[in-house]
């Protein structure tokens, strides 16, 4: 059995560490791979990946680097490794509706009036029944969905009806939230890129 292909993806950002760990799959198709991070919501991200494409996945935290080990089960065909984007597909449904939050308030003027709104707001989003397909929550949108946020049980309502949330790693990380995030799936920028691109209508809040 060869050496397990390495890839140093330590000191770079998401979504960066995804796309490298998309390119040595596609252009080399190994059977067992590490991949070095220093970043926790790159270690979330490339596992994710990593586990969509067939591959059991192990990892190993040092003070200076957290190792993402990976072996392919053979669930996946390495040829497919070229099509992967992240599991962000709304599996071929046409009238998809992403709801963009890049904050924990709605409107500007008053704070305890916007998170009154943004309360009615997504007490309001099932309204859009079926249509309603993902929330992606970025900047300070992310404490929506971690605890103690009022916000918290309407987010934690509309994933259980099937609403795809997520929820960006890199604001996570920089509020300190990312132990505190109680729903959704903590994702990176190639995500919510294409999160937008395959949508049919985008909400923007």
């Amino acid at each position: 059995m060869s050496s397990p292909a390495t890839l140093d993806c330590r000191g770079l950002a998401c979504p960066s560490p995804v796309m490298r760990t998309l390119e040595i799959l596609a252009k080399q198709a190994p059977d067992e791979l590490e991949v070095l991070v220093d970043d926790p919501a790159a270690k979330e991200n490339v596992s994710r990946l990593l586990e969509s494409q067939g591959f059991a996945v192990s990892v190993e935290e040092a003070p200076d680097r957290i190792a993402i080990r990976a072996v392919r089960t053979g669930e996946v065909p390495p040829a497919q490794a070229t099509n992967a984007v992240c599991s962000c597909a709304p599996a071929g449904e046409a009238g998809k509706t992403v709801v963009f939050l890049t904050a924990e308030t709605l409107g500007r003027g008053d704070d305890d009036l916007g998170g009154k709104l943004m309360f009615n707001f997504l007490s309001t989003l099932p309204e859009l029944g079926p249509a309603l397909w993902r929330l992606v929550l970025v900047n300070g949108g992310v404490r929506l969905a971690c605890e103690g946020h009022p916000c918290l049980e309407k987010i934690l309502e509309l994933a259980d009806s099937g609403v795809s949330v997520l929820v960006c790693g890199t604001c996570l990380n920089f509020y300190g939230l990312l132990e505190k995030k109680r729903v959704g799936e903590t994702t990176n920028m190639l995500d919510v890129v294409t999160s937008l691109h395959l949508a049919d209508k985008v909400i923007q809040i």
